[in-house]
């Protein structure tokens, strides 16, 4: 399992090693720090704390875990924020990279690490995820590691606001819940209107929704307005021909626009026939990516994105397909068609299509950041392992 973002107090991680915020110094402070040392035992941790002396802002080193579920910690040393003029940035990263470092030694395969710099040291939430996610990020592309996130409080993650401001208002505005459903039930069952439901997210029927129109609604009905307007203005040119030559001209120009819609058609018509796992490699040819990137930017476990290929799994889930249509960066009809080969659909009624959708529209396909976002609004996340 790759990487994860998870809500859990870091000496509680049944991992092979967790990071520890440390003093340059031996010797322990509040937070984190304290948290470990009182986990895994005072006095034996304190003890290796002075034999190894001071360690330098921006490295690491590793101790025993003792008394910790964790067979090691690592530690490492950051800095306190001045503004961001004095290189903070720098020694954060260079913390995470000598954290990856010493647990790809030392042979570990589970890391827990917290989100650095967030606390005590006071830098802003915002910087600090940023710098957690492209630094963990750039690690996994090349490594099978699984890394998990560890945050105390929903206070810790706030990316996906900062980066993104307007999605809770997409989501208020996309997002059919059930309390809704409940103050206006639909005139029909409730199986029936959940199958609308999907229907009308995925570009079928549209929902009825009170107080204001769907995005997607109106999206809708601003393509019809093109193609009443289209035939409107179709009808006027043909009006105005004065003679033979210019009614052929333009025919012309209808007849290409008709074929180029055409050949769009048969584009999908060839497709029919392709599986799921089918259409994906078709995908990834065309944009030139091999498995290996697909699965690390679909952030799929190496094993589970293997039966997924070999047809030991026949259909992911809908957190793993949607992961792969975001690997592959698809648009958001691609998506609808590629969900379709597993029998899936995006749904006004899931919060975690919305989100999705909201970072497919925007064509921010950071699968780090999809999952911030998932995680803040208590979603299922992205990728991780394919059922």
């Amino acid at each position: 399992m790759p990487f994860q973002i998870v809500r859990n107090d870091i000496t509680k991680m049944h991992v092979d090693a967790i990071v520890n915020t440390a003093n340059p110094m031996p010797g322990y402070g509040a937070g984190i720090d304290s948290a470990v040392y009182e986990a895994a035992g005072k006095d034996k941790l304190l003890a290796k704390r002075h034999e190894i002396g001071a360690i330098d802002r921006g490295a690491s080193v590793i101790t025993e875990g003792y008394n910790l579920p964790a067979k090691y910690i690592i530690h490492t040393v950051g800095t306190a924020w001045h503004g961001g003029k004095e290189g903070e940035e720098d020694i954060i990263r260079s913390c995470y990279r000598s954290v990856f470092k010493a647990a790809s030694v030392n042979d570990i395969s589970s890391l827990a690490i917290p989100l650095l710099a967030s606390g005590s040291y006071g830098f802003p939430k915002g910087i600090a995820l940023r710098i957690a996610l492209s630094e963990i990020e750039a690690f996994m592309s090349g490594s099978d590691m699984d890394v998990y996130l560890v945050v105390f409080d929903e206070k810790s993650v706030s990316l996906s606001s900062e980066l993104y401001g307007d999605i809770d208002e997409y989501i208020n505005d996309n997002y059919v819940d059930e309390k809704n459903r409940v103050e206006y039930p639909a005139p029909y069952g409730d199986n029936e209107r959940a199958v609308r439901g999907s229907e009308s997210f995925a570009g079928g029927l549209a929902t009825a929704t009170i107080g204001s129109v769907p995005r997607f609604l109106k999206a809708n009905k601003a393509k019809k307005r093109q193609k009443k307007d289209s035939s409107k203005k179709a009808g006027a040119i043909e009006d105005s021909f004065e003679d033979e030559e210019e009614m052929l001209s333009s025919d012309m120009c209808l007849s290409a626009t008709i074929l180029e819609e055409e050949r769009s058609l048969d584009d999908v018509v060839n497709n029919l026939d392709k599986t799921f796992m089918e259409l994906v490699f078709s995908f990834a040819d065309e944009k030139g990516l091999t498995d290996v990137e697909v699965q690390k930017k679909a952030n799929l476990d190496r094993k589970a994105f293997s039966k997924l290929k070999c047809g030991t799994t026949k259909n992911p889930s809908k957190a793993t397909a949607l992961a792969l249509a975001v690997a592959l960066e698809l648009d958001l009809d691609d998506t609808k068609d590629l969900l379709s080969r597993a029998g899936l659909a995006l749904s006004p009624c899931s919060k975690q299509d919305v989100i999705v959708q909201y970072f497919i529209e925007k064509e921010a396909y950071d699968i780090y950041e999809i999952n911030v976002a998932l995680f803040e609004h208590g979603e299922q996340l992205l990728g991780t392992q394919a059922t």
